[in-house]
């Protein structure tokens, strides 16, 4: 369970609150918030924003594990000054190219029909399934990056759906039937990843309640629960380093998809165009994004701009595309991430064009999620304004996920996410 706080640096605490540490390691922000478990929510408590060097980071993975934890150390410490409280136990949000989350479907023929469902029969099918899986997410890795012997491990899961002969039910306990098909959503990662992160909290010395996918995080930050059954959307959080996208469709996560174009791409067309550092070039695109001007120097910075946007955007086409299991992708896209605020970016996804070749049904319509529309977080301190904040605050709901499934009071849907959750 999560560590009670009594005081901290002379300042009172009450010691009767449970705490969540959620830290968001993007490609340019690290992104602390401490969240206070209050009743059936979390207030937000304390907040910290820390800058990452340009080698901290590659690709949404972390490339300098000393320069991570030094940076990471920064920003809880300005989040703990503001909460007044020191809490160690943390969720830490895993991205990058190679995190692979997907929904698989078994289905299994019972033995005898007449007998009722129980937890430990539902336990062996959803095994099954994880196994699954892990195998089909080893040989797409295996694929992509030439490493046969690339290690993995299950970072998410969770039930979309559930039939016993043909009809869905929200609680399979209890019921008779032959055949029993059970839809679950799995994210993998591989163990460098994991390990970088694990290696990052014991630095800090915080105990880690779960791992998460960041596309799933975000998922979870707009959805009741994890049986969510009236949210459908598309989900793009676009980092610094890299987009990652999540298809929700009627409360279950369809898939994740991840692509290394993000806000640095951007900033690196502008560095190229005009020979010059990064920094520089990182201060000519805010600006910007910021003021309207009429200029050459404006035009030559809005065509460097929708050079990159271009590609972008075939990426999350392509990446849209493979959800061929879908009969219709849901016709709301959501945006989050320090790189989803750039104009060019939304004006082109609002366009009429980009989404022709893709099963909508209709215009999609697209909106920055606003840290109001999280379900069950509350910010308290006032500094949670934007939709940069998104993905951390998802991550104190994963962190709320595990206490749940730890609990003594615990639902079926509890027992089997408990049984594949690391």
């Amino acid at each position: 369970m999560l560590n009670k706080v009594k005081s901290v640096v002379g300042k009172k605490t009450e010691d009767t609150h449970e705490y969540i540490v959620a830290l968001d390691v993007g490609t340019e922000f690290v992104k602390a918030l401490i969240g206070k478990v209050e009743d059936d929510r979390i207030e937000v408590v304390g907040v910290g924003r820390q800058h990452q060097k340009l080698s901290d980071m590659h690709s949404g993975a972390i490339a300098d594990i000393a320069g991570v934890v030094e940076n990471c150390e920064k920003a809880l410490q300005k989040a703990e000054d503001m909460a007044e409280a020191s809490p160690r136990s943390a969720v830490l949000g895993l991205a990058g190219e190679l995190v692979k989350g997907g929904t698989t479907t078994i289905k299994y023929r019972r033995k005898d029909a007449k007998t009722a469902l129980e937890i430990e029969e539902l336990e062996g099918i959803m095994q099954k399934i994880r196994d699954r899986a892990a195998a089909r997410t080893r040989a797409q890795l295996a694929w992509e990056s030439g490493n046969k012997e690339l290690e993995i491990r299950l970072v998410n899961s969770a039930l979309v759906n559930v039939n016993v002969d043909g009809y869905k039910v929200t609680n399979p306990i209890g019921f008779q039937g032959g055949d029993v098909a059970i839809q679950l959503f799995t994210a993998f990662a591989p163990m460098v990843h994991i390990g970088a992160l694990e290696r990052v909290s014991d630095e800090l010395d915080l105990a880690l309640l779960s791992l998460s996918a960041e596309p799933y995080a975000v998922a979870r930050s707009v959805t009741k629960s994890e049986a969510d059954n009236n949210f459908s959307a598309i989900l793009i959080d676009v980092g610094g380093g890299t987009t990652d996208i999540a298809v929700v469709n009627d409360g279950g996560v369809e898939g994740t998809k991840m692509f290394g174009i993000g806000g640095r791409s951007f900033t690196n067309a502008i560095a190229h165009e005009f020979d010059i550092d990064f920094e520089k070039a990182e201060a000519m695109k805010l600006r910007s994004n910021q003021v309207e001007e009429k200029s050459k120097t404006a035009n030559r910075v809005n065509e460097a701009l929708e050079q990159v946007l271009d590609v972008w955007i075939d990426g999350v086409v392509l990446a849209l595309s493979e959800f061929d299991s879908l009969d219709h992708l849901p016709p709301r896209v959501l945006l989050c991430g320090g790189g989803a605020g750039l104009k060019p970016l939304l004006k082109r996804l609002n366009s009429q064009d980009w989404h022709n070749d893709l099963p909508f049904t209709r215009q999609p319509v697209v909106k920055l999620i606003n840290p109001d529309e999280v379900t069950d977080v509350v910010d308290a301190t006032g500094q949670v304004k934007d939709h940069t904040m998104i993905t951390a605050m998802g991550l104190l709901k994963i962190g709320y996920d595990t206490l749940q499934t730890t609990d003594t009071n615990q639902t079926w849907r509890d027992k089997l996410n408990a049984l594949l959750r690391v």
